[in-house]
């Protein structure tokens, strides 16, 4: 059997019959040569076989969908391909959508199939067949083939980034250049209140505090030149109204030309770290304070027993006796180690609480029996958690009064009364003989700060100062059954 070169057409590899492809459109050599030019030209895979399945013709895209050529004339088109179904199950030769063609005689379109190349590989396909008649007698079928692997794959990578988006602890959401909401994840629903359905298609700036607005326009022109935003650090409003700490990274979107569309945007919940962040800063100023407070005191402490001691003896006798009792008072101050020792439960009463406290700076003075500090008040239990906070409280009461009040220099007194009054432990602080009180302080220390934060926050109570000539004044009041379960 001879056969006709088609090598005028760039194509030695393809041959066809004689009786093959010019029999088949019944045109001319040079009718086929434009034919087969336009076949090659096409960006789809597309073959030719006779009647009896063998294959005829063949173009580049079909060889490099397939990984190699046909023997054209002898190749059957069921020896050329090995076909499966989507889910990868195999598909009866009898199924080919070649086969179906052939035995319905009629075009078959778009079966999906999966097709085993010689390399062991698989490509996703479209398969397109129609029977060619010379008039009603079937003489073949061309069958075009269109790759869709890339397709499929761009699919599952949309898919997969999509249920990434969706399924983030972090809050995601896009918006045009107009600052419209276009998406909107579980987790900003989460974060923000509102569903998809209630934030899309609405200005951002539902989030916004009215005294940040001016953030949105700043963030969009800088989207709009291409810019980035990232990990800023602002406040967002929720749908009940509420402000939630956030950090917001903001990036350009881009259309299939290149063009800025919108923008996306990360929002992360910081509130727990802002709370970290602070409870640390409070921390390294409670212990700085306390460092500073125990050189304070240490020097106080030393020229309060040097006021009496006549020798260098007498003097280191006073001072370790006072490092003592400072020592003592401090630990109540510590529930961790008061708990411990007393089984389970800080346990003490008023007047031992205020007299441990103060026991290191008390003096005698004036007349024999008398001494800078009174104690005056009934037998008032405390216990668990009170003992603690108290203590704190008076420990800064203390020390403020050996730093700067009446316990700063000889003749100075302190004079602490309390009761119980219509429910309420009434703690009265009076210092006199210190130092003049010229003008009301304009800052308030981390010791005071802490204090009243122990009375109003642990203990539900209230502390007043009032600043006179003669000394302050401090007026501590908390409920009394936070004191004790013994009250009632």
């Amino acid at each position: 059997m001879t056969t006709i070169d088609l090598d005028t057409l760039d194509a030695s590899h393809l041959m066809v019959e004689p009786a093959g492809l010019d029999a088949l459109i019944g045109g001319t050599p040079q009718g086929v040569g434009v034919l087969r030019s336009l076949l090659e030209a096409l960006p789809v895979a597309v073959y030719v076989t006779e009647a009896e399945g063998r294959v005829i013709y063949w173009n580049q895209e079909a060889e490099r969908l397939w990984g190699k050529a046909p023997q054209l004339g002898v190749t059957q088109w069921w020896g050329s391909w090995r076909l499966f179904r989507p889910d990868h199950s195999p598909m009866p030769q009898d199924e080919y959508p070649v086969a179906m063609a052939m035995k319905e005689r009629r075009a078959i379109r778009g079966v999906e199939a999966l097709a085993l190349r010689p390399d062991g590989t698989f490509v996703r396909l479209l398969s397109y067949p129609a029977p060619l008649f010379n008039e009603d007698v079937l003489v073949g079928v061309v069958n075009i083939l269109v790759d869709i692997t890339k397709r499929d794959s761009t699919n599952y990578f949309q898919q997969r980034l999509s249920a990434i988006v969706e399924w983030s602890e972090d809050a995601i959401i896009s918006k045009d250049l107009d600052g419209v909401i276009t998406s909107w994840n579980l987790s900003a629903q989460r974060l923000f209140g509102y569903t998809a359905a209630e934030a899309v298609g609405r200005p951002v700036t539902i989030l916004i505090p009215n005294d940040r607005l001016q953030e949105e326009k700043t963030i969009l022109d800088r989207i709009r030149r291409g810019g980035r935003v990232m990990s800023y650090e602002t406040i967002r409003r929720r749908k009940d109204g509420t402000f939630v700490d956030v950090s917001l990274t903001i990036s350009p979107l881009h259309d299939a030309s290149g063009r800025i569309v919108g923008a996306s945007k990360i929002a992360r919940d910081i509130t727990e770290r802002r709370r970290a962040q602070q409870y640390q800063k409070l921390l390294l100023g409670e212990m700085s304070h306390r460092v500073k407070n125990l050189l304070a005191v240490a020097a106080g402490l030393v020229s309060l027993s040097a006021r009496t001691a006549r020798t260098p003896a007498e003097l280191a006798k006073s001072v370790q006796e006072r490092l003592g009792a400072y020592s003592r008072a401090h630990e109540l101050t510590r529930p961790d180690m008061t708990t411990a020792k007393s089984g389970g439960a800080t346990t003490a009463t008023i007047p031992t609480l205020v007299q441990t406290i103060i026991a290191p700076y008390v003096e005698a003075c004036g007349a024999a029996g008398t001494t800078n500090v009174t104690v005056e008040g009934p037998e008032i239990p405390a216990d668990g958690d009170a003992v603690p906070n108290l203590a704190l409280v008076l420990h800064e009461f203390t020390t403020n009064a050996a730093k700067y009040g009446a316990l700063s220099q000889p003749g100075g007194t302190v004079r602490i009364t309390f009761r119980i009054d219509n429910g309420m432990l009434e703690l009265i602080w009076r210092e006199e003989g210190g130092p003049p009180v010229e003008e009301i302080p304009e800052r308030t220390g981390f010791g005071s700060l802490l204090a009243s934060r122990t009375v109003e926050g642990q203990l539900h109570g209230s502390l007043e100062r009032e600043w006179r000539r003669e000394g302050v004044v401090i007026t501590l009041r908390v409920p009394a059954d936070r004191l004790s379960t013994h009250l009632s």
